[in-house]
């Protein structure tokens, strides 16, 4: 492995470590639109500070990015307020209108400056090793590894201080203001967060991958973990191993490192939506399949336990025409018989279906539930 690749990796891995701790916030509010949306709407503030001051490296185009990503948040609050439309929709007004705004005043205005619109949603990770940051005339590394280990930190120690803060809010406004917690503070400064980490990783990955990190490997970590700090683990590690992998399909390939990238991480969502123990769809297959034939059993045993020792008691037991009197298909049935069998629920005398002492206690549980 070259220095070139491993720097790109360590970039990618640092970015998707950082999107994925307040990403893990986002998806547990159900906001995860607005990661789009504030990754998108920068855009303009990165145009308007570039206006100003028609500089590209000057550190004045963060922080107008990052008070656009605010603003976004600001206008998707007002919108939803008014209660004419709900917050999906909301987002789906404010962030098109800021990003199309700033893609007409480039296009307009600073066709001649490299703000390649193309470029802001794929992003070109090829590219960081090219871009170095020194101090003191001592090479740090790329420039976006750096920024990004530097957000990184910020977002580390801001919700480890802020965690119970944070846990709080997410799971209960209503506890958190009684508490004395501000939950508008705690919101708005959870999305200066998301809008900090965007702006980093903006120009090195791109407005997609952003996107793609910020939401998939918590998504999946959700799946996974109801414990809110263990889904915070299992997010970044999913985002490095999605990252790592995306980036050697990308070479392989020979494709978009980002796209690969997003695409990786979209797949190890997919994964966990099948094969997460208690929330993966395989999961939730089996548990409703086994909800149906405990549920069967009990409706069974009950049937029988209400025609035992009674004159048509042989009649409503016979194995042969217990589905014409409970209704069921035949082939079920005898599925049934075999389980309950199996269970040790009922036994089979003579093609008579008889219960069991297990199988009496299951009914008369089941009758006064």
């Amino acid at each position: 492995m070259t220095t070139f690749q491993l720097e790109i990796q360590l970039t990618a891995v640092v970015v998707a470590v950082a999107c994925a701790l307040p990403g893990v916030f986002l998806v547990l509010r159900r906001m995860a639109l607005m990661s789009d949306a504030i990754s998108h709407s920068i855009l303009l503030g990165i145009v308007l500070a570039f206006f100003a001051v028609e500089d590209l490296t000057s550190p004045l185009l963060v922080i107008a990015a990052t008070l656009t990503g605010v603003l976004t948040v600001v206008l998707v609050e007002l919108v939803n307020r008014t209660g004419l439309v709900r917050e999906d929709a909301a987002i789906g007004i404010v962030f098109p209108a800021l990003f199309s705004i700033g893609v007409i005043l480039i296009s307009k205005f600073a066709g001649n400056v490299h703000l390649d619109t193309d470029a802001v949603l794929r992003g070109e990770l090829a590219l960081v090793p090219f871009e170095r940051f020194t101090m003191f005339g001592v090479d740090l590394g790329p420039r976006a590894f750096c920024l990004m280990a530097g957000i990184l930190l910020i977002n580390a120690v801001l919700i480890g201080v802020f965690y119970k803060e944070l846990k709080i809010a997410t799971f209960d406004v209503a506890l958190a203001a009684s508490l004395g917690f501000s939950p508008w503070l705690i919101h708005y400064g959870l999305m200066t967060l998301v809008s900090i980490t965007a702006v980093g990783a903006f120009d090195a990955v791109g407005s997609i991958l952003v996107v793609a990190l910020m939401v998939a490997p918590p998504a999946a970590a959700y799946l996974l973990t109801d414990r809110l700090s263990v889904m915070m683990i299992l997010s970044a590690v999913i985002g490095a191993v999605s990252a790592v992998a995306g980036y050697w399909i990308a070479h392989f390939l020979d494709a978009s490192i980002a796209g690969c990238m997003a695409g990786t991480a979209g797949l190890s969502f997919g994964i966990a939506f099948l094969i997460a123990p208690n929330r993966g769809i395989v999961a939730i297959a089996r548990r409703r399949s086994r909800q149906k034939w405990e549920f069967a059993q009990r409706m069974l045993a009950i049937h029988l336990l209400n025609h035992e020792n009674t004159p048509i008691a042989f009649q409503e037991s016979c194995c042969d025409t217990l589905h014409e009197h409970v209704h069921w298909d035949k082939g079920f049935i005898e599925k049934l018989v075999n389980r309950m069998e199996e269970n040790e629920l009922a036994t089979v005398r003579n093609r008579q279906l008889i219960l069991t002492d297990r199988g009496r206690k299951l009914a008369s549980e089941a009758m006064l539930s």
